[in-house]
């Protein structure tokens, strides 16, 4: 299981969400960055969303937790202008207001 420091969650497609993950590095080492495969299922508790993946990882996110440091926000404010330049792909960050749970269950349906 995946605990990030801190997450946001975009959308690449249509039907295709990845939750992109920042973990602070601390004195000697720098922040790191990871996107999951894709978003298959969201489970919630009072505190925290579990979003498990195409590749059955799980990230642990806490709810108060929504967003990106300030390396990781370029990193990924790079991303999403190549992807849209490039193979004229949009990536959208959600809003931290999204009920993730909810959004996953309709889709589903």
């Amino acid at each position: 299981m995946h605990s990030p420091d801190k997450w946001v969650v975009l959308k690449i497609s249509e039907d295709l969400y990845k939750v992109f993950a920042t973990w602070y590095g601390g004195y000697i080492s720098s922040d790191v960055w990871r996107m999951n495969s894709g978003i298959v299922s969201v489970e919630d508790d009072e505190d925290f969303y579990y979003f498990k993946g195409y590749s059955n990882s799980v990230y642990k996110c806490h709810k108060n937790s929504y967003g990106c440091s300030l390396w990781t926000r370029g990193i990924l404010n790079n991303m999403i202008e190549k992807a849209k330049e490039e193979m004229n792909i949009d990536i959208i960050i959600l809003e931290e207001t999204v009920n993730f749970k909810e959004l996953f269950n309709k889709k589903d349906e």
